[in-house]
């Protein structure tokens, strides 16, 4: 857990600063001190009394504080912290950050300081979408800036999209996991993520609809919790996450050979949607039209990379998890699946045309064990990988 280390908190302008007093709470649990900044911004939303009734110790906010900036309180409060946390992190305060604007105590603390920092990011989900606001956020990420979310759901002003901030369960395991502990730490978690490419010659490949969405946040999950992750991905929409060993492939022989290579492994997670066939034969050129001759595809199946995992043997991780994306019969097709392949859990979805699943932000998972089937609610790719990666560390103990 976070004991004994020191969080600076920055609490920004926002509505979402209200989640910042559970948070302070819980950090608080976990035996960790926390010294809480509040923005000019933020004290519309939360008062400085509740947030130093809950931290037990001064509020900070003014940059020009004399008692303080006699002694250069602001260096030290940047420094004295073995983590800084901003949440809420507003578009506006991620600007400066990526600008290094320091015109406040909250900015000048960001920009004097030399450790790691953990944004939350909330705002309106056009503000978030916004191209300045994602170009602020890759420029974050490049200069090593952790994030935690933000999370998908309806919004304070009515509409819907990511851009809550995430809950104070979740960001604290994110502390947890920025500080090296967490109940995955010492742990080795591979996931795989995306689609595969087969190519059909140098221009043409078959492919799926993967985004990469779902792997991403199970790595971004277990991540939190603490694990070093191998996140093994094949060409997909969604980039992949910061704090993580990326390994990008193209092919499903490729991605066999990488997960191979990331072992040995306390668990594995296997995400992407593989091709399940190739094309045999793949011309090293472009096919041409042959005067209305249609070329003659042979196909022959992909390595099963499931299965090859799952096999016994000391290479075995203690906990396989597929995926099975299904379009009828989901948990029969599922159950089946898991027999069939040797893993110990499988995850089923329902990517039949119009569910919206793959490609989108929601899912709608059953989880196939030992123990049966349990199917859960429909609700955010990252809220089902939150759960999912919790259910693994506790599997793992």
């Amino acid at each position: 857990m976070a004991g004994s280390r020191h969080i600076l908190l920055i609490i920004g302008g926002g509505i979402a600063a209200y989640k910042s007093l559970e948070l302070i709470r819980r950090l608080r649990e976990t035996g960790a001190k926390v010294t809480p900044v509040l923005t000019r911004a933020g004290a519309e939303f939360v008062t400085p009394l509740a947030v130093s009734a809950l931290a037990g110790v001064k509020v900070y906010s003014d940059l020009f504080d004399l008692t303080d900036e006699a002694e250069m309180g602001h260096i030290e409060l940047s420094r004295a912290a073995d983590l800084i946390v901003v949440a809420p992190a507003t578009a506006d305060l991620m600007a400066k950050m990526a600008a290094g604007l320091a015109g406040d105590l909250a900015s000048t603390l960001l920009l004097a300081t030399d450790k790691r920092v953990l944004v939350a990011p909330a705002m309106n989900v056009r503000m978030w979408d916004h191209p300045a606001n994602q170009r602020n956020v890759a420029q974050l990420k490049s200069d090593g800036v952790l994030f935690v979310g933000p999370n998908e759901g309806e919004m304070a002003c009515g509409e819907f999209g990511p851009g809550r901030m995430s809950e104070p369960a979740e960001i604290v395991a994110a502390v947890e996991a920025a500080l090296g502990q967490g109940p995955l730490a010492g742990r080795h978690v591979v996931v795989t993520s995306g689609p595969t490419h087969e190519p059909i010659d140098p221009v043409r490949y078959i492919a799926n609809r993967s985004s990469g969405a779902q792997g991403t946040a199970m790595a971004v999950a277990l991540r939190d919790l603490g694990a070093r992750v191998t996140f093994v991905t094949g060409p997909a929409v969604v980039p992949p996450p910061q704090g993580v060993e990326v390994v990008r492939v193209e092919t499903a022989a490729q991605m066999l050979a990488a997960v191979q290579a990331a072992m040995p492994a306390d668990a594995a997670v296997f995400a992407a949607a593989v091709a399940d066939w190739r094309v045999e034969g793949a011309s090293d050129r472009k096919i041409k039209k042959d005067g209305g001759k249609l070329p003659t595809l042979n196909f022959t199946e992909n390595p099963d990379i499931l299965a090859t995992v799952s096999t016994k043997g000391p290479a075995r991780p203690s906990l396989v998890v597929g995926f099975a994306a299904e379009t009828n019969d989901v948990e029969a097709n599922a159950t089946a699946k898991r027999a069939r392949k040797g893993c110990d859990w499988i995850v089923a979805n329902d990517v039949s045309y119009g569910s919206g699943v793959m490609g989108g932000t929601d899912n709608t998972v059953t989880l196939i064990t030992d123990a049966g089937a349990e199917h859960w609610p429909r609700m955010g790719k990252t809220a089902v990988a939150t759960e999912l990666a919790r259910r693994i560390a506790a599997a793992l103990g």
